[in-house]
């Protein structure tokens, strides 16, 4: 059975999209290659009652669209503010810029599942090829199952997309190509450190510094997601991408290596999982909220590299302004 629109990938621009079609009374299905909603809204369980956020870490809110839905948010105590700023590690005082960074309560991906609900959703299905016949979109998985629309949205990282449409028999024109070309990510090597004891971060529980390889290192018993005190690292663009075919032991060594000045005495790392990104941050962004594709019927491309921001606000208002352009686009 055909949809109105298929929609790549169910991280937040997907489901906001999805949602906003939805709402103005078009179907959707989201096909997702995860075994959960989210994307880099993404927790992971360690331990007996351990959590931890091990992509993106908050959000800030900039614009009276988001605005709206934290507003409800946290009146249904869904999110709450962790914090203002962070530390750079230095003994100065924690500098905050008037921004809240605000988290999910129970994790990052319960935002994500929040916004699934009511969607028509299929996790654990890579797509491999697509098609385009009569004005009608197909995409096939790796299973062989095919998915039908009038439109299609792809919300997966640029790399990823266009590696799938120059696999297929789908040409974008020559300006729509080298717009989306142009959008670049960085990759990110991420550290979930179990701790046997405890570990003192400047509060509220984290510290940022962009100069180090290692630049951020967080609690996530700090910031009142997990009941064990468990870790999350992350490095930065550069050395990930220099590091990443190095050998794990290495990699977490040097992940390691961030945490271990903030041990109490007598406390350990007790386990290091790693998580590769490939795709974490969008280095070149695309200037508008959205790309419709000239000469093809109904096909946009939305994601945290549109609009300019590459946060997670922007994959959210991208989404939104994608749905509403395929909206107007299928009348």
């Amino acid at each position: 059975m055909a949809v109105d629109v298929l929609i790549i990938g169910a991280g937040l621009s997907g489901l906001m999209a999805a949602h906003t079609l939805q709402d103005s009374g078009y179907s959707v299905q989201l096909i997702d290659k995860g075994r959960s909603v989210g994307g880099r809204l993404a927790t992971r369980r360690v331990g007996e009652g351990g959590l931890a956020d091990h992509g993106a870490q908050f959000f800030t809110v900039r614009t009276d669209t988001l605005r709206g839905y934290v507003d409800k948010w946290l009146e249904d105590d869904l999110v709450y503010v962790w914090g203002t700023g962070w530390s750079d590690g230095s003994l100065k005082t924690t500098a905050g810029d008037g921004y809240p960074r605000y988290v999910a309560r129970g994790g990052m991906n319960k935002l994500a599942k929040h916004l699934a609900e009511g969607l028509d959703i299929q996790v654990n299905r890579r797509i491999t090829s697509l098609q385009l016949a009569n004005e009608q979109w197909t995409l096939i998985d790796g299973d062989a199952n095919a998915y039908n629309g009038r439109g299609l949205l792809m919300t997966p990282p640029m790399p990823q997309s266009l590696e799938l449409l120059n696999a297929s028999t789908v040409k974008l024109d020559s300006s729509d190509l080298a717009d989306l070309q142009k959008i670049q990510f960085g990759p990110c090597l991420c550290g979930i450190h179990e701790i046997d004891g405890n570990i003192i971060l400047p509060e509220p529980g984290a510290v940022q510094n962009f100069r180090n390889d290692i630049y951020w290192v967080a609690s996530n018993e700090d910031k009142g997601i997990s009941k064990l005190n468990v870790v999350t690292t992350h490095a930065s663009a550069k050395y990930s991408r220099q590091n990443w075919d190095a050998p794990e032991a290495d990699i977490i060594a040097e992940l390691e290596s961030a945490v271990t000045p903030y041990l109490e005495d007598g406390s350990t790392i007790k386990n290091t999982q790693l998580k590769k990104w490939r795709y974490s941050v969008p280095l070149t962004t695309y200037p508008k909220e959205y790309l419709m594709a000239k000469g093809l019927p109904n096909l946009a491309f939305a994601g945290d590299a549109f609009g300019g921001r590459g946060r997670v606000e922007g994959a959210f208002l991208s989404g939104i302004s994608a749905g509403n352009a395929l909206i107007e686009s299928l009348g």
